[in-house]
């Protein structure tokens, strides 16, 4: 079953203290690309969490937020009274220089100037980590969950594609009898122009039918392109999300195209190519989305 590379997961956690928030968000990424932003307080589990998010999810640029919301009840604080000091001298100083005055806004100004006022960082628990790696877990299960589930309607889209170059390959080979006897006409026509009547060499011109048939054959590319065409359907059906392999099968798809309108040299053949064409351009669009 395929995956789409795109995804969202969130899971929350209550503690008596504070309420934590985790959320990841997945978008589409030749490699893993992963962004965290976390709290002060979980920095130090950054690299287990790079790992357990490359593990789980392999490919997409990756988002990772926590955070916590403290309650208003809880939580110590640290007011640094020097600090303060500093930045009034410093603000008396400007009002001064400016002919300003200061108003009742200037301590409130002051609180929230840079580490004037911060929360204190209690050390990190073993049993707040393991809490808050379980709603890790949870937010990937639920971006995976979104991922299959993407996935499948992406499925179903490809193999309805792949399905439908198949029936234009199909309408090809009713066309190759014409398109043999219009060259057979063309090419006596021309050597009847170039040599007086009669006098056509019948055993050249047999030669010269075969040498253009065989140039332009286009019976191997049928049959390569339908058995591309089969084992993309395959692939999308195995276990595992092959969205790599399932781009090369795609380019060997288009090879085979392009050579059988490049050999078609028949315009009803050229217009099943190009409807092929396009419908393999919506597949390879539709693959930068699969993991």
């Amino acid at each position: 079953m395929i995956r789409s590379m795109t995804g969202f997961g969130r899971s929350t956690l209550e503690l008596p203290d504070k309420n934590i928030t985790v959320e990841l968000k997945s978008l589409n990424s030749k490699l893993l690309d992963a962004s965290l932003r976390l709290p002060q307080r979980y920095r130090e589990k950054e690299g287990e969490l790079r790992l357990l998010l490359t593990t789980a999810l392999e490919r997409g640029k990756i988002e990772l937020n926590i955070t916590i919301d403290q309650n208003g009840e809880t939580g110590n604080y640290t007011f640094n009274h020097s600090l303060a000091r500093q930045y009034y001298r410093e603000m008396k100083t400007l009002s001064v220089e400016f002919g300003l005055e200061l108003d009742g806004n200037t301590v409130n100004t002051i609180v929230r100037m840079p580490d004037v006022l911060k929360a204190e960082q209690a050390e990190l628990g073993e049993e707040e980590w393991e809490m808050v790696l379980d709603k890790v877990k949870e937010a990937l299960q639920e971006l995976d969950n979104f991922r299959q589930e993407e996935g499948a309607v992406l499925e179903q889209d490809l193999s309805a594609r792949t399905r439908a170059i198949e029936g234009l390959l199909d309408r090809v080979a009713p066309l190759e009898g014409t398109r043999i006897k219009v060259l057979r006409e063309r090419l006596k026509k021309q050597l009847e122009e170039s040599f007086a009547a009669g006098t056509v060499d019948k055993n050249r011109f047999e030669q010269e039918i075969i040498y253009y048939l065989e140039k332009l054959d286009i019976t191997e590319e049928k049959v390569r392109l339908r058995k591309h065409c089969r084992y993309f359907t395959e692939t999308l059906a195995e276990p595992g999300s092959n969205g790599k392999k399932l781009g090369f099968i795609s380019q060997e798809m288009g090879r085979e195209i392009n050579t059988l309108g490049s050999k078609a040299n028949d315009a009803e053949i050229q217009k099943l190519v190009i409807l092929m064409k396009d419908e393999l351009e919506k597949i390879k669009e539709q693959l930068f989305n699969i993991l």
